[in-house]
């Protein structure tokens, strides 16, 4: 029998592990692999190389937080509320960096030159940015249960 802590447990971990992956796939694929989104970050000829620096920077730290966070849901053993935390704390990082970003002089969510659809008034990638934290969030009110003892 699945008892409700075991449920909320599960829908923790799915939910944390579906922003994990995410997190550890969206920047390469967005910032590398996929054409239309490449032309605008690390394929985007008018970026100097030190921006590329900074793409390549942040492409291989989402793909280690991601990594780590889901290893760190698929562990069993230890206390599984911490490791829960820790690994929404790590995929919640390159996000709410994005989500920071604009408040520095000089930056843009996107260059001049490219005209990116909006979805409900918000570039992709902040709408992305604000799906997956809520998802997070949502993964930590699911894993409120009493702290595990080691």
């Amino acid at each position: 029998m699945i008892t409700a802590k075991t449920r909320a447990s599960r829908v923790s971990r799915a939910l944390t592990a579906a922003a994990a992956f995410a997190t550890m796939v969206g920047a390469p694929l967005a910032d590398l692999v996929i054409p239309a989104t490449a032309a605008q970050h690390l394929r985007n000829d008018a970026w100097p190389p030190h921006a590329k620096f900074h793409d390549a920077q942040y492409i291989v730290m989402s793909v280690l937080l991601g990594a780590t966070a889901l290893t760190l849901t698929a562990r069993r053993g230890g206390s599984t509320r911490t490791q829960m935390r820790t690994a929404c704390a790590l995929v919640a990082t390159p996000w709410v960096g994005l989500l920071a970003a604009p408040l520095f002089p000089g930056t843009a969510v996107q260059d001049p030159g490219f005209d990116n659809p909006t979805v409900a008034g918000l570039h992709p990638q902040v709408l992305l940015a604000l799906i997956l934290l809520v998802l997070l969030s949502g993964a930590l009110v699911a894993d409120r249960r009493p702290l595990d003892h080691v």
